[in-house]
Parts: C-alpha cells; structure tokens; sequence
C-alpha cells in the first residue's frame, strides 16, 4: 500500500515539515484580533454576538493543555488531513491516478497562506476541515448511505457553528441528496443532523441575548455592505434609520468594515455598543432598503470583490493592518490591553489560557525561511480561476446528469466565495476554505475519464499501428505496391 502511495506520502511528508519549520519559527502561534474573542468564551463561556462560538468549543476543549502550540499542532494536522481526505477520496472513490489525486491536494498542502491560516489562533482553518469532511463523507459512495447522510449533515451543522457561512451550504448539500435520489429518509437524516446542534446553541445564545439566532450581528454586517454605494436620496428612508444615512460620495468612502469598527461611523450615532439588537434591527431594514433601491450598485459592488478573489497579484485589502495579520512579519506585536469585560484585558486573556508567556515570538532563522517561501510559494487567484473554470468544465460536460458528483463541492465553494461579497465585504481568509473543494470539483471534472480516454486512445494508436504495419505483408500480394511504412500508418492512426 505504501508503494502504490509513494508520491503522496512523498508531498504529504515535505509539507508535514513546511509546518513544523512554521511552528519553531513563529512561537507558538499568531494572534488576530478576533482570537481574543474566542478566547474569551473559552475561557468564561457565554455566546458572542457577532460570531458564532464553534471554535471556542475547540479552544475549550484543548484548554486543558495550556498551550497556543498544541492549538496551532491541531490545526497544522487539521490542514495536511484536509490533503489526506482530498487524495483519499479521489483515488479509492473515484480511482483516479496516484499522480492526478496527489496534485489536486497539492494547494492546500503548499500554499503559504493556508499554512499561516493554520498558525493562526482563528476558526478558519477547523471550517475548512468540517467542510471538507462533510464532503468526504457525501461522496464516499455513490449513494450516501444513512449513516453517511447524517455524519455530512452534522459535520456541515459543526461548520455553521463554526463560521455562519456555513449554513447556507445546507442548501447545497440538500440539493445534492436530491438529485442523487438517496430517498427523503436520508434527506431528513441530513437535515436533522444539520440543525439539531443549531437548535441547541440558538436556545443558548437566547437564554443570553434574549433572541432565537445564531448571532446578533447579520444585520450590522450587511449595512457595512451596502455602505460601499447607498444614496439615501434615491431610498424612501423612514425617519428613524436616517441617523444610519452619509453625505460623502460613494467613491470617497473608507473600506465597508469602517462601517462596522470605525468611530466614525453612522452606528455611533445610536447609542450602546456597534451589536444591539434595535441597532442590528434598524441596519438590516436600511440594508435592504438600499439594495432594492440600487439593485445594479449593489451587484457592481458584491461582483467586484468576487473579482478580487481571481487577481493574479495579491493586494493590500481591505487595509494594511489587516493585511499584515495574514503575512508572516518579521516582528510580531505585543498582545492588545483592550478591554474583554470584567476589568480582564486581552493579553490577560492569552496569559490564562496559556499559563504563562504567550506573547508570540519570532525565532531566527526559521521564520526568515518561512518569509521566504510565503513570498513565492502560494496559489495566485487567476490559478484558482483556472482551477475553477476545469471544474466548470467538467460540470457543463455532465449537465444531464445534473453536473455529477463535482455539483456539491463545486456548489458549496461557489457559496463560500459569494456570500461574503454580497453580505460583508472580500477578505483573503474567506477565499482559503474553498480552495480544496474547488481543487476536488476540477478534478472530477477533468479526472479519471478524460486521462483513461487518453491513454486508450493511445493504445488504440498503437495497436492499429501495428495491425497495419502487419497485414501488408499476410495479405497483399508482391505484385500490389510496397507496404506501408510505419511512419504513414501512425500519422493516419492519430
């Protein structure tokens, strides 16, 4: 067995060390602003307003290690078995060639990006792993049995609690089990398994915030969208969100997250906090006031930011502070002595959970290794472009049959790359959880059939070469001209 998946373990090997080289060069983890939010629940449990606390749940759970680098090993191993899925189910499920299975994991087991993704103390990366075990899991077998139904129906339940985008990703699943008629038995498995864990955390989070939801914040996130291009005069504004309109042109406005951090912004002028539920009510109502006022602005807007994710070069978006989280820096920053409630700071937050010094540290000359490789080693956006349009390619080719197997991984990267741009704004982080779906839809698309054909097609050139080449001289006569040469016969079997 080993033999036969040399070349994988080969790569899987190599980017097994590309991590641990990450890990002793960038001590013990790296922290984004939204870590300390975790950490808080983690640490004091109690449902967030603006996100949902899945990935608490994971830091709670390795608390008892009382270490950011046993998180961040977590995660590095969730990554490489993000790889291991990918291969495992391209070539035991769909039989394709060790080589075209090994090179579909290729991305996610290289690109830079998803391994600082990993090294950082961020739901991201255990999205990725629920995701595309789900995935995993539906398409095993042909048919998905029940167990399977509701095993892809939890795990996409897990990744809603983890980040909301995955909710709508129900949807893709369910119309997935749809068209591959597994019965309405093991559509209602899914879907229980789905919403099940759901029910319970909304039950909690309105045991605390006095509403049945899974945030407090969709509304607040959704009139930072629309701020990129809201005109009030063009909107029918009752007078209790006219506080939430601007005067300042569109083209001159800040980033669409301004709208929701910024001191500066129109939620200010509401009092409290930027997550209240009247503010979060009153955005949501000025938001899709706006949208249907400005349709086309809207689609202009939410297009242009999907766009982003097919760039070939990487810009600074949406600003350079928050660039720089996803780059490997050469000094890292001190931990933030914001307030997380209680009188407890953020960096006291990081000190409990770790028991000790968990201010990140730079170490030389790993991290100076890992600068340089995430300098050039990474997956462009117009590659995953090119990646996507196979996988397009492969879909369009199985239209009768609804796409094939490549519609749920295929739907469900479509749904993450789009819902952020038409619910908040881009961001680079958003685009990584896709990547490995995108990669398994390509190659189902353009996997075992097509390369099966073409060395078929090559045998069978071969095989009619050398028939011609022999029955000239069992069946022709002398007398009937010269045999044909090899040369002619391979250029008219081609």
């Amino acid at each position: 067995m080993l033999r036969r998946n040399r070349l994988f373990v080969t790569v899987l090997v190599v980017a097994a060390l590309l991590r641990v080289l990450t890990w002793f060069g960038y001590r013990s983890a790296v922290f984004f602003p939204d870590s300390f939010a975790y950490l808080k629940t983690a640490l004091r449990p109690a449902p967030d307003m603006v996100r949902p606390d899945g990935y608490a749940f994971l830091l709670l759970l390795l608390r008892p290690l009382q270490s950011f680098a046993a998180v961040t090993a977590v995660q590095h191993l969730m990554g490489l078995g993000i790889g291991v899925m990918i291969y495992a189910l391209l070539r035991r499920r769909f039989r394709l060639p060790a080589w075209g299975a090994t090179l579909a994991a290729v991305p996610v087991l290289f690109d830079a990006y998803q391994i600082q993704l990993e090294h950082l103390v961020l739901s991201d990366a255990m999205f990725a792993f629920l995701l595309m075990a789900a995935v995993t899991v539906a398409l095993w077998r042909p048919e998905p049995t029940m167990g399977m139904a509701l095993a892809a129906g939890g795990l996409i339940g897990g990744a809603a609690l983890t980040r909301t985008v995955g909710l709508p990703l129900l949807v893709v699943l369910v119309v997935y089990l749809i068209v591959r008629k597994v019965g309405w038995r093991r559509i209602g498995a899914a879907v229980v398994a789905c919403v099940l864990p759901m029910t319970i955390y909304m039950t909690w989070f309105a045991t605390w915030h006095g509403s049945f939801a899974m945030t407090g914040g969709t509304g607040v996130f959704l009139y930072s969208r629309v701020m990129a291009f809201a005109d009030c005069s063009k909107m029918n504004v009752p007078d209790e969100e006219l506080m939430l309109c601007t005067s300042e042109d569109p083209d001159d406005r800040p980033v669409s997250h301004f709208y929701i951090w910024g001191r500066g912004t129109p939620l200010h002028r509401l009092p409290g906090s930027q997550f209240t539920d009247d503010k979060n009510r009153l955005a949501q109502s000025f938001s899709k006031r706006a949208i249907m006022a400005q349709p086309l602005d809207y689609l202009k807007v939410a297009g242009y930011d999907i766009y982003r994710v097919f760039k070939w070069n990487r810009t600074v978006f949406p600003d350079v502070k928050t660039y720089g989280y996803y780059e490997f820096e050469p000094d890292v920053e001190p931990l933030p002595d914001w307030s997380t409630g209680l009188g407890i700071t953020a960096a006291d937050d990081a000190y409990r959970y770790e028991d000790g010094r968990a201010t990140p540290r730079v170490v030389e000359p790993f991290a100076g290794w890992v600068r340089a490789y995430q300098d050039h080693v990474y997956l462009r956006g117009t590659m995953l472009g090119v990646i996507m349009l196979a996988a397009f390619a492969g879909l369009f080719a199985r239209w009768r049959r609804f796409g094939g197997q490549a519609m749920l991984p295929l739907g469900m990267a479509c749904a993450l790359l789009v819902i952020p741009a038409a619910t908040a704004q881009f961001d680079y982080r958003y685009v990584l959880p896709a990547v490995p779906l995108i990669c398994v839809a390509a190659a189902l698309g353009v996997g075992r059939d097509p390369v099966r054909r073409l060395f078929t097609r090559g045998r069978a050139g071969r095989a009619e070469t050398a028939e011609s080449v022999a029955a000239p001289k069992a069946s022709v006569p002398p007398a009937a001209g010269p045999a044909e040469s090899p040369e002619s016969s391979a250029s008219l079997s081609r």
